[in-house]
């Protein structure tokens, strides 16, 4: 049985929140995906926007000369994050952040559980579940 149901977001870190709204405005007024909710303002702005099978998430709080093609992490969905977690740890792996619920404040409240790893290739992967 797979602990994993598909990738539930990538995330991209933009400069800025101005950035960012630029980058939120060409996937949704462009290429037709919608925002689905967001939170924070200034460099602590966050938005998640719905590409269809899965979601893209953006940061304002990326330092300036990021280089292109920089994703920050890979969130797979699952239903169970400390299994997840239990599993790279028997690999091995790093475990950069313990899970544990959190509430996002959006504009409708976003509970949420999530733990982030380092993967094989030092990727960072985060295991995430929607509560």
């Amino acid at each position: 049985m797979s602990l994993i149901k598909g990738i539930h977001h990538t995330a991209l870190r933009c400069v800025g929140e101005d950035e960012m709204n630029r980058t939120a405005s060409f996937y949704c007024d462009i290429l037709g995906m919608r925002r689905v909710r967001s939170w924070g303002n200034g460099r602590y702005a966050v938005c998640m926007i719905d590409t269809g099978s899965g979601l893209l998430e953006l940061f304002a709080d990326a330092e300036p000369g990021r280089r292109p093609g920089q994703v920050d992490h890979i969130a797979l969905a699952t239903d169970d994050v400390d299994a997840c977690v239990a599993a790279c740890r028997k690999q091995g792996l790093a475990v950069l952040q313990e899970s544990g619920p959190v509430f996002i404040p959006s504009e409708k409240p976003y509970p949420v559980c999530f733990a982030f790893v380092i993967g094989v290739a030092g990727e960072i992967i985060e295991f995430f579940n929607e509560l």
